[in-house]
């Protein structure tokens, strides 16, 4: 039989750093969510990506309440996704850090018209609107319409599993 640990058992007391250990065994690709904030980049890394729907084409993610940089991102009338890929693990560590002035010494960018920033070298790229914000906790649930899109398939995605970073193998 497996024990499971009850995180209802005390309501607000849920062990967070066990749950957190759950929750990595989950692998995942990781997002650079980014746009342009009075004339710089400004952005963030995420792993609570979703595609939700094609018709209409809508992808969520899941932000941080407390994150500043979601403040300046969401401004935005447009958000770039790029899927960060193999080799661009430093970036993403740049692009998780708090408190960083300049998360892209280092890193190649572009903006869209619209103020959407994308990464070079991803190996996928949306570029987005808010669609909707709901509270999910701690956290709150983007939903966001895609207006444009790419990929660059000759590029593996950068996955996060166990708090480390890894890449596919084949089968």
């Amino acid at each position: 039989m497996i024990a499971l640990q009850n995180a209802d058992q005390h309501p607000g007391r849920t062990d967070t750093d066990a749950l957190r250990r759950v929750y990595s065994r989950f692998p995942t690709g990781v997002m650079a969510v980014c746009a342009m904030h009075d004339g710089d980049p400004a952005g963030f890394a995420a792993s609570s990506f979703v595609a939700v729907s094609a018709e209409p084409p809508l992808v969520a993610v899941c932000v941080q309440r407390a994150s500043a940089s979601w403040s300046l991102v969401s401004a935005s009338p447009s958000i770039g996704l790029s899927v960060l890929s193999v080799g661009q693990d430093q970036l993403c560590k740049q692009l998780a850090a708090r408190g960083v002035f300049d998360k892209f010494i280092g890193a190649g960018w572009s903006a869209t018209a619209n103020g959407a920033v994308l990464i070079e070298g991803a190996t996928a790229w949306l570029e987005c609107a808010t669609y909707s914000v709901s509270l999910a906790g701690d956290h709150e649930l983007v939903l966001m319409k895609v207006r444009r899109h790419n990929v660059n398939g000759d590029i593996a995605p950068l996955v996060f599993h166990a708090s480390g970073f890894h890449q596919l193998g084949s089968t």
